[in-house]
């Protein structure tokens, strides 16, 4: 049976807009016939492909996701398993994959090229050569996914330099990340073959990379927003340039996601077909994707819009099925299966004390909606022979916990930022190792946030004086199984108890998980210890 919809139809390729009938059977576009006569006041256009994220960081399952992803009209995202990898290993690729064939969404996974991120952390597993090889030789792996390991590139760590060549041998791009990267080392990295970025924070560092070969993918997150500063680009390269959301979290999700970045644009007066390319033709065709771009012959993935200002969905479709329509999601509320590799017992007080020291510490600096982070050099506070938070100074106690094992001590650290005037927070969410992550004004509010995210092997936390608010993960201590708008809800719930205790964050938990991120500059926080990227190497906390 041929279904018909007629409209205003968005051609992308043509650059031109006309009153037509787009007729689909099977699942694919049959006709698109330009009509003369009088036609529904809609737009018919392709739907919208997210560049590059990583479907964990929404903490929902790859189906609980397309329920909400498919409201903002994406019918496509290219994905990043890397956060389920450094826990479960090819156990968590292979779960993601096998999820995501449970909605008609359409997911493209990559080989995750750095798990660990580095050796200076503990993960739940490690993916070397070998098996990235197993992985790129599936059919459901369209990409090696980003080289966070761009030091490992540049001097030629043989582990890293055979993963780039197997991604080279299967004929399948190799994703970048090498914020700050400049100069004959970026040359060095593109030479071996990288093909995207999304860490560009500044048009010049963004414009060195596009002009090595490197594809610029404009990131927008719930931490990381870099579209304010880059969108000028999309009408200056528009070949070049993707959209992408990188990290975004379920209650952002619940609002919007590639569609905001559109009506942004839009408002910012670039031009509407080069924004449509950068979230469309250029994903689609740099990866490879098995997505329609609404043309005769094209699978049926369209989305229907009021209007090409704000871009409400009104309809959309995903191989010539309606999975969304007036407002209702078509695509079953399935209950995901549950794994995880969570080893760690309670902790107490006593673990985490820090005999005080008149020498001066390392702090790290934090800001809202940033990954990097700076350094500063400061007097501990001496609170009764030990060192404590300085609530007054913004200087917070920051702790890692190694969730695979029981016996490694809590490495400690201090951060300037977060603004806390009472209690804790805390998660099971730290980039990209997840081992657990917290922050907060004394060790009491610490532990307990800590604990909390203990027993339930994985959560996030945000507690006072006995009073928690938390989002339990049950799925490899990141994802959780709850339906989706519930799940959105309560991690707003819990957000807002953060932001009550003080926080200035708009995200204080997005930015809390990236602190343990020991490959974005400067100073991070790992399980073993203060990790300065800039000297790839482990810091003493104290300056001598």
């Amino acid at each position: 049976m041929i279904n018909k919809i007629a409209g205003k139809i968005v051609d992308v390729f043509g650059e031109k807009i006309y009153n037509g009938v787009v007729s689909f059977e099977n699942g694919v576009i049959v006709d698109i016939d330009a009509s003369e006569d009088d036609v529904p006041d809609i737009y018919i256009m392709p739907g919208f492909v997210n560049s590059h994220v990583h479907v964990e960081s929404s903490m929902l399952s790859p189906v609980q996701f397309s329920r909400l992803a498919v409201r903002h009209g994406t019918v496509a995202v290219v994905s990043d398993p890397h956060e389920i990898a450094n826990v479960m290993g090819v156990e968590g690729v292979e779960y993601m994959i096998d999820d995501s064939k449970k909605t008609p969404m359409k997911f493209y996974f990559g080989a995750p090229s750095c798990v660990p991120a580095t050796s200076f952390e503990t993960s739940g597993s490690v993916l070397d050569a070998d098996i990235i090889d197993k992985l790129l030789q599936m059919k459901e792996i369209y990409y090696l996914s980003e080289m966070m390991n761009f030091p490992g590139v540049i001097y030629d760590d043989n582990d890293i330099l055979a993963k780039i060549q197997f991604a080279k041998k299967y004929n399948k791009p190799i994703d970048g990340h090498a914020p700050g990267l400049t100069g004959a080392d970026l040359k060095k990295y593109a030479r071996a073959g990288i093909t995207t970025d999304h860490e560009s924070s500044t048009v010049e560092e963004a414009e060195e990379k596009i002009k090595l070969g490197i594809k610029l993918q404009i990131r927008e997150g719930s931490a990381a927003k870099n579209f304010d500063s880059l969108y000028t680009l999309i009408d200056k390269y528009p070949n070049d340039v993707m959209l992408c959301t990188d990290d975004s979290h379920p209650d952002d999700l619940l609002e919007g996601h590639i569609d905001k970045l559109v009506t942004r644009g839009v408002s910012y007066n670039v031009n509407l077909f080069n924004l449509l390319k950068a979230t469309i033709i250029n994903p689609v065709n740099h990866y490879k994707l098995d997505v329609g771009m609404l043309r005769v012959g094209d699978k049926a993935d369209f989305i229907v819009v009021k209007d090409l200002k704000d871009f409400d969905v009104v309809e959309t479709y995903i191989d010539g099925v309606c999975v969304f329509l007036n407002n209702i999601v078509h695509i079953n509320n399935v209950k995901s299966d549950i794994i995880n590799n969570f080893k760690r017992n309670a902790i107490d007080e006593n673990q985490i004390k820090l005999p005080f020291s008149s020498k001066k510490m390392r702090v790290i600096t934090a800001s809202d909606g940033k990954l990097l982070t700076g350094e500063e050099v400061v007097l501990p506070k001496n609170v009764d022979g030990f060192i404590e938070s300085d609530v007054d100074s913004d200087i917070l106690k920051l702790v890692v916990v190694n969730r695979y094992n029981n016996t490694d001590s809590p490495s400690i650290g201090f951060i300037k930022g977060f603004g806390l005037k009472k209690g804790a927070i805390a998660e099971s969410i730290a980039h990209d190792s997840h081992n657990i992550i917290a922050v907060g004004t004394s060790d009491k509010e610490i532990v307990a946030a800590i604990n909390k995210v203990i027993e339930n092997k994985g959560a996030v936390v945000a507690c006072e004086n006995n009073h928690f608010s938390y989002l339990p993960l049950n799925i490899a201590g990141i994802m959780t199984n709850m339906n989706a708008e519930i799940a959105a809800n309560k991690y707003k719930e819990v957000n807002n108890h953060a932001l009550e205790l003080g926080s200035k964050f708009k995200n204080p938990f997005m930015t809390l998980s990236f602190m343990a991120l020991l490959v974005i500059p400067e100073l991070k926080l790992g399980d073993k210890g203060l990790f300065k990227i800039n000297e790839f190497k482990l810091s003493n906390l104290f300056v001598d």
